[in-house]
C-alpha cells in the first residue's frame, strides 16, 4: 500500500513563509503527477499545484508567484514553498500523487493534510 506523509505545516504572520514536504512510501513502481490541494473551511477542497515526472508545474491563480511547487524524484518528495503568506491561504494542506503501485495498479492516493494558518 502507498502511503504519503506530509509535514511542514504550522502558524505564521501573513506575509511570513512556510514549506511543506509529502514523502511517498510503499510499493511504488512510478510517481506519476504529484501536487497540492487545500481545504478551507466550509470551502471545498481546490487544486493548488501540482508537477508532473517531467517537472511540468501548474499553479492556481490565487498562488502564481507566491507558491512554488518541485519534486525530488529519487525520493518520492514533493515539496510546496509558500511565501508572501496570506489569511485567505489558510487551509488543511492535502497532497496527492497518481501512482503506479507494486502489483501494476494505478492509483490515486492522498495525505491526511497538514495544517496551514496564517494570522493577520
Amino acid at each position: 500500500q502507498v502511503q504519503l506523509v506530509e509535514s511542514g505545516g504550522g502558524v505564521v504572520q501573513a506575509g511570513g513563509s512556510l514549506r511543506l514536504s509529502c514523502s511517498a512510501s510503499g510499493r511504488i513502481i512510478t510517481l506519476d503527477r504529484m501536487g497540492w490541494y487545500r481545504q478551507a473551511p466550509g470551502k471545498e477542497r481546490e487544486l493548488v499545484a501540482t508537477i508532473t515526472s517531467a517537472q511540468i508545474t501548474n499553479y492556481a491563480d490565487s498562488v502564481k508567484g507566491r507558491f512554488t511547487i518541485s519534486r525530488d524524484s529519487a525520493k518520492n518528495t514533493v515539496l510546496l514553498q509558500m511565501i508572501k503568506l496570506e489569511p485567505e491561504d489558510s487551509a488543511v494542506y492535502y497532497c496527492n500523487a497518481f501512482v503506479l503501485s507494486g502489483d501494476y495498479v494505478r492509483q490515486n492516493v492522498w495525505g491526511q493534510g497538514t495544517q496551514v494558518t496564517v494570522s493577520s
